[in-house]
């Protein structure tokens, strides 16, 4: 197993054999984790820990990653209007593109009616077993999300992984030290060196990768099972299709009109989203995201800002699912939604999908909010997408992933951040 390196793999003079190259290692290890769980179902949730542990891996590195990216962009700017510039942006970018999405799940479900034809009582459903997630639902208004921002003490972020919070502490450092730049160089010269560990340390933590893809989709299929999906396959098979025309179609204008492919760009990631989809959490490659942006020619300012803010703002296809499911709960029990609630509940997914972002399992959490402030749809309808949840959790990370790689390199061009040969050379 090996740690990403762009440029080794890219070097004309050193071909790497296909087995050592990361993410068909990580192929493999999906493959392998598929027929474990499917074949031996217990020995498969029996490997629940070596995903677990792989995300708590990256997870620790995360904090480190951001902090210094933030803190040695913002330092080296010289302007910091161009920072509330790229922050001003990146806001009006992800708003736009969520609400999009949200309205593209919205009037899929109402074309395809994945719910329709069901039938069911909804007196007949059992809450309780989605109650858990009503109660985080709760905890999770837009004022409490904004305030959760505000950290203990500028030190607590670094412990614990929060990453709104880092960024948050990180931004307000980077400022001081650009303010300040002549006293704080010494301390910038520490950070700067910091950085090639840390760095090089998430390049060590990705040789596990494909143990960790391999636990988890193991895991995934022994608990759940293959056969658990059939009866909501046509709910699922809807949603990865719109994903899947979101980022063609509409991502894929963005990306062509500023002067990129978006096929390009998902190859270029493709060890991300390979990642993602083994491991279902898109945290897992947030690190090496930043780093793949920085060498695709992203300034490191907007890249430091762009990428963490997008984890909690830019969720794409959380919004796309949320509106899907929905609808799909209301099809499924017979309630005809008029056009206002449809919108009342377009509007409520706006709020909720901010207010739920960065909790374990945002978009089951996020989807309860959502429900729980539009009375015509019954909260325990969410029993009857539990149980496939998870492999929806799949298709909304990685559409989330590609969805924030697309909106730094559009933000850097924007901002004239953005090295267009250095862009093309790693799209080739």
């Amino acid at each position: 197993m090996i740690p990403i390196d762009t440029n080794k793999a890219t070097s004309p003079t050193k071909k790497i054999r296909w087995y050592k190259v990361l993410y068909i290692q990580v192929i493999i290890a999906i493959i392998i984790g598929i027929l474990l769980g499917h074949y031996f179902p217990t020995t498969g949730e029996s490997m629940k820990p070596l995903g677990d542990a792989f995300i708590k891996l990256v997870k620790m590195i995360i904090s480190p990653v951001i902090f210094l990216t933030v803190v040695l962009g913002i330092a080296e700017m010289t302007n910091m209007k161009t920072m509330g510039r790229v922050v001003g942006k990146s806001m009006a970018y992800f708003i736009t593109f969520s609400t999009l999405a949200l309205a593209i799940g919205m009037l899929v479900a109402n074309i395809a009616q994945p719910g329709s034809g069901l039938n069911i009582d909804a007196s007949t459903l059992d809450s309780s077993k989605v109650a858990e997630y009503v109660e985080k639902s709760h905890d999770s208004s837009l004022t409490g999300f904004l305030m959760n921002i505000i950290p203990n003490t500028i030190l607590s972020p670094l412990n614990n992984g929060n990453i709104l919070q880092t960024l948050f502490v990180a931004i307000l450092l980077g400022i001081s030290l650009a303010l300040t730049a002549e006293k704080s160089r010494p301390l910038i010269d520490f950070f700067e060196t910091l950085s090639a560990p840390v760095f090089k340390l998430v390049s060590i933590l990705m040789q596990a990768a494909p143990v960790g893809a391999f636990g988890a989709m193991a895991f995934t299929i022994g608990k759940y099972g293959i056969g658990s999906i059939g009866n909501l396959l046509y709910l699922i098979l809807t949603f990865y299709v719109s994903s899947v025309l979101f980022i063609l179609l509409v991502l894929g204008a963005v990306a062509r009109y500023n002067g990129f492919s978006i096929i390009k760009l998902v190859k270029y990631i493709k060890e991300e989203l390979l990642l993602v989809l083994g491991t279902s959490s898109s945290e897992a490659a947030l690190p090496t995201l930043m780093q793949k942006m920085e060498k695709a020619g992203c300034q490191k300012s907007i890249v430091g800002i762009v990428v963490p803010t997008g984890y909690s703002f830019n969720l794409d296809g959380t919004n796309i699912y949320m509106t899907m499911a929905a609808l799909f709960i209301a099809q499924a029990c017979n309630i005809d939604l008029t056009l206002q609630q449809q919108i009342l509940l377009l509007l409520v997914a706006m709020l909720s999908s901010k207010g739920a972002a960065g909790v374990t399992g945002a978009g089951f959490i996020t989807l309860a909010a959502t429900i729980s402030v539009v009375p015509s749809i019954p909260i325990a309808g969410m029993a009857l997408i539990l149980g496939i949840d998870r492999f929806m959790s799949e298709c909304r990370a990685l559409t989330n992933l590609v969805g924030n790689a697309c909106a730094t390199i559009v933000i850097a061009r924007w901002e004239k951040g953005l090295d267009t040969k250095k862009l093309e050379e790693v799209m080739k």
